[in-house]
């Protein structure tokens, strides 16, 4: 029997939740580990540029600057359409593609790995605001914190994948 951490379903919703913290870090990994361990099932499907070193690349680098930027004033709100969207994209990219991978439905794992995003979105943006009505913490180390949650969760669910 499967452990839950290689379940699809895990892995997808895992994906997406980190997609809601931050959105480049969910198709980061599954970009990294699918471009160092091609997958047969990814190949001739419009997943399969998630296989190369190049998009690898550019997620990671569209991450580093996701991490940066998380803590500049000038950060827009996440919750906003364009952001809200974006994430939503990336926790259903990641999602389908490790349930193609697992010779699941695609739509299915898309569909777990957007909804987690979004619920993922909402949840660390109203905790975010609430920690940061305390001013215990200040704001640009709870983004730290949810950085390294999600780095920690990606590279978990990598060792899965």
């Amino acid at each position: 029997m499967k452990s839950s951490a290689t379940n699809p379903f895990t892995q997808a919703a895992g994906l997406g939740l980190i997609a809601g913290m931050r959105t480049f870090i969910a198709p980061a990994v599954i970009s990294h580990m699918y471009s160092r361990h091609p997958s047969k099932k990814l190949r001739k499907s419009k997943l399969d540029f998630l296989q190369t070193i190049t998009t690898s690349k550019i997620f990671k680098v569209l991450a580093a600057g996701e991490l940066i930027g998380d803590k500049l004033p000038t950060a827009p709100n996440r919750t906003a359409a364009p952001g809200l969207i974006g994430r939503a994209l990336s926790g259903a990219v990641a999602g389908a593609a490790v349930y193609r991978v697992a010779g699941k439905n695609m739509v299915v794992g898309s569909l777990i790995g957007s909804a987690a995003a979004v619920a993922s979105t909402f949840g660390c943006f109203f905790l975010r605001k609430a920690l940061a009505k305390t001013k215990i913490i200040p704001d640009a180390l709870v983004g730290g914190i949810e950085d390294a949650l999600a780095i920690s969760a990606g590279i978990a669910i990598a060792r899965t994948v």
